[in-house]
């Protein structure tokens, strides 16, 4: 896989309050929020996520995967390996899991030995850190955490997830890697982890990922890099769909997919810019839009700095090879 490159654009957005309206049907769900930065937008946000949060059982998550990971062809959505074709049901974990294609499974994207490995929390089951993965791949990664590496320890089919030493700095253990395209994915479900279970984290401790605080909340190395990968890999139309699948299941909702770039006010550089649920874009200028480096790329982007499916674009402009374009 090449590495996509980085595109900065700057491109101040103005909107009229009459135009202003809270992203992807969410209505007033963030509205609590309002006026809040830093630490305490995070805090703000805890709670608004909490709130009447479901708490799914281990075995539903098969089905609900068939609402929130399945793709167009209607098979497995999976995010560690590009070589399978996983069917519903029929390929599910048999127990067994001898080469990469033979079976999918429940993978908790963040490692539940983190929190001790208990199954009666409400993180167990929590559809937005849980995808379904290959299972020998999965078996890979065990309770790495996520980092860059070279691989010399395992590379998936054609190198799509890799482990190996880490390469990033600040840490020189085993990581797992997973594939650029899913990057900005996976930096956006540990923001939700840990802003969703803030509380919890003193307890859980300090590790290579976690700070053991509810504030920042991870170790510096890992926030820089998944600030960095969320950045480098903006929130694509799936993620958008998934989050509202989701929200129909467990009725909470990430904030990180809804608001592009809220990293930014929680722990980058915008910690005193004050959020604005129905007017977020308005006080945002798009600085890291990721497009391919080759003018004659078919990867689009809208203005929110998110991936749309380039068959099926609504009028209005967008960002492709690096270029706007206008669709009238």
């Amino acid at each position: 896989m090449k590495r996509l490159g980085l595109l900065f654009i700057i491109c101040s957005l103005f909107f009229s309050p009459a135009g202003a309206q809270a992203p992807n049907g969410s209505g007033t769900y963030y509205s609590a929020a309002n006026g809040k930065c830093g630490a305490e937008l995070k805090t703000a946000l805890y709670a608004i996520i909490s709130k009447g949060a479901v708490k799914r059982t281990y075995n539903q998550l098969w089905n609900d995967f068939k609402t929130t990971d399945k793709r167009a062809d209607g098979k497995v959505w999976d995010m560690y390996s590009n070589a399978t074709n996983f069917t519903f049901g029929t390929d599910q974990d048999k127990g067994n899991h001898p080469e990469e294609g033979y079976s999918y499974n429940r993978e908790h994207s963040f490692p539940n030995s983190w929190w001790g490995g208990t199954k009666d929390e409400a993180q167990y089951t929590d559809l937005f850190h849980l995808y379904p993965t290959d299972a020998f791949v999965n078996e890979k990664r065990s309770n790495y955490p996520f980092g860059e590496t070279n691989g010399n320890k395992y590379k998936s089919s054609g190198s799509f997830s890799k482990l190996g030493t880490c390469t990033t700095s600040g840490y020189t253990g085993v990581v797992f890697e997973p594939a650029d395209e899913y990057k900005g994915d996976f930096a956006r479900t540990y923001f939700y982890i840990v802003t969703r279970y803030e509380p919890d984290l003193a307890s859980w401790g300090s590790s290579h990922t976690l700070d053991g605080k509810k504030y920042p909340g991870l170790k510096q190395w890992q926030l820089n890099m998944l600030m960095r990968w969320s950045e480098q890999d903006p929130v694509s139309e799936k993620e958008v769909k998934r989050n509202k699948a989701v929200y129909g299941i467990q009725k909470n909702r990430n904030p990180f997919i809804d608001y592009p770039g809220l990293e930014k006010r929680i722990w980058g550089d915008q910690q005193d810019v004050e959020f604005v649920y129905d007017d977020f874009e308005g006080q945002l200028t798009i600085e890291g839009v990721r497009v391919e480096p080759d003018a004659d790329s078919h990867v689009v982007y809208n203005l929110r700095g998110q991936r749309v499916d380039a068959d099926q674009l609504a009028p209005g402009v967008y960002i492709r090879g690096g270029k706007k374009f206008i669709i009238p």
